[in-house]
């Protein structure tokens, strides 16, 4: 049998979903509380949007774009879920959803030597220094996805 694959925007029952996705990544795990279910909501509603990849009915991989200031806040792919596309598909729509709000230039930051490192380099971001968190920044122009 095989399984049913959608891609669609996030909804507020979605949060619990993807917070688990982003709690069970290897690579950029989160090392304490800083970010909660409550933080998810204002991105998807008041000045952001979200995508969901649902397998089979469960959440398994989303992003998240800040219409704000063209930052990803998030894109990760549950463990076990990786080399599927799924987050060249989420990154896509979220690159072509920023630009069509008004986002000349996107940002984002990264743990240096991962593989999120590599997938934004060949999706065609730049390296615009290290962040004080010793994360490396990146930019592009939002001008479609790559």
């Amino acid at each position: 049998m095989s399984a049913t694959e959608t891609l669609r925007e996030a909804r507020a029952d979605d949060v619990a979903g993807m917070h688990r996705v982003r709690l069970l990544v290897r690579e950029n795990p989160l090392r304490s509380a800083i970010v909660a279910e409550a933080d998810y909501l204002p991105y998807l509603h008041d000045h952001g949007r979200g995508w969901v990849i649902e397998v089979d009915g469960g959440v398994r991989a989303f992003a998240i774009g800040d219409r704000r200031d063209g930052n990803i806040w998030a894109l990760f792919v549950e463990p076990g879920y990786e080399g599927r596309g799924y987050g060249r598909r989420l990154h896509e729509v979220m690159v072509a959803w920023l630009a069509a709000h008004g986002c000349p230039r996107l940002r984002l930051t990264t743990a240096a030597g991962t593989r999120a490192e590599r997938f934004y380099e060949r999706a065609g971001w730049r390296r615009a220094g290290i962040a004080p968190s010793g994360e490396v920044r990146f930019e592009r122009d939002s001008g479609g996805a790559a």
